[in-house]
């Protein structure tokens, strides 16, 4: 059983790995995210959210070289100029302590900026989520993958059953399923460790799924509640 578990992980990990934009979305209206942030050390990219001047959460798979880190603000069309874009080198980049990248559980990291973001119409911060998330409730993720423009997909907070009964054992309480049952709406890679944001807070971190907008097999979901008390700690003696 422990074997057949660690193959089970190692697919679903892999699998993640596989796609590269939002599936099934649509552009966003441009700048309605000013919390996205794009992350890149030229060689790999992920998605983040700006939750004040001076910190970023993303995903802790997203192994970055934090001398070769970028964040990008204020970005629609993410190769074109901009002149509302913010271009940040890091300070710091700290994943919780307790991460697991088998299981994906504590699939979560700050990242404090090198100087303060400029807050205006395009970059702004998101507040963090006081809740957690409740099966129903509608949440908007959001991230470039591999496209020029920046994606948004509508979807609804899936039970903790119907994650359980696609994803098994690997489900932990830091976890949220989110999407469709039916496939063909997603987030994918190059969207790890964007935002998901319900009701105007930052409730998910873009983790990771079987595939990408594959029937019975939704999106998995940072749960950002269980870690509010984390970032606060990190973020005062930071």
């Amino acid at each position: 059983v422990a074997i057949l578990l660690v193959v089970l992980t190692i697919h679903f990990y892999k699998a993640f790995s596989s796609g590269d934009k939002i599936i099934g979305g649509y552009e966003c209206q441009p700048h309605s995210q000013p919390w996205q942030a794009y992350l890149s050390d030229n060689r790999i990219a992920c998605g983040g959210s700006l939750i004040n001047e001076s910190w970023v959460v993303s995903a802790a798979h997203c192994t970055f070289s934090r001398n070769r880190l970028r964040i990008l603000l204020g970005k629609h069309k993410l190769h074109a100029a901009e002149n509302t874009e913010q271009r940040i080198r890091v300070e710091k980049i700290i994943p919780y302590p307790k991460y697991n990248d088998q299981p994906h559980n504590n699939d979560i990291l700050l990242i404090k900026l090198r100087k303060p973001a400029t807050f205006n119409e395009y970059v702004k911060p998101v507040p963090l989520a006081t809740k957690c998330s409740s099966a129903g409730e509608k949440c908007l993720v959001s991230g470039w993958g591999r496209t020029e423009g920046e994606m948004c997909l509508d979807m609804p907070v899936l039970s903790k059953e119907r994650c359980k009964s696609a994803y098994g054992t690997i489900i932990t309480k830091n976890m949220f399923c989110a999407g469709f049952m039916e496939g063909g709406k997603d987030s994918c890679q190059g969207d790890s460790g964007g935002p998901v944001v319900c009701s105007g807070k930052l409730k998910g971190v873009v983790s990771f799924g079987k595939g990408c907008a594959e029937p019975d097999f939704p999106g998995v979901y940072v749960e950002v509640c269980r870690y509010t008390s984390w970032i606060k700690s990190i973020i005062a003696n930071n």
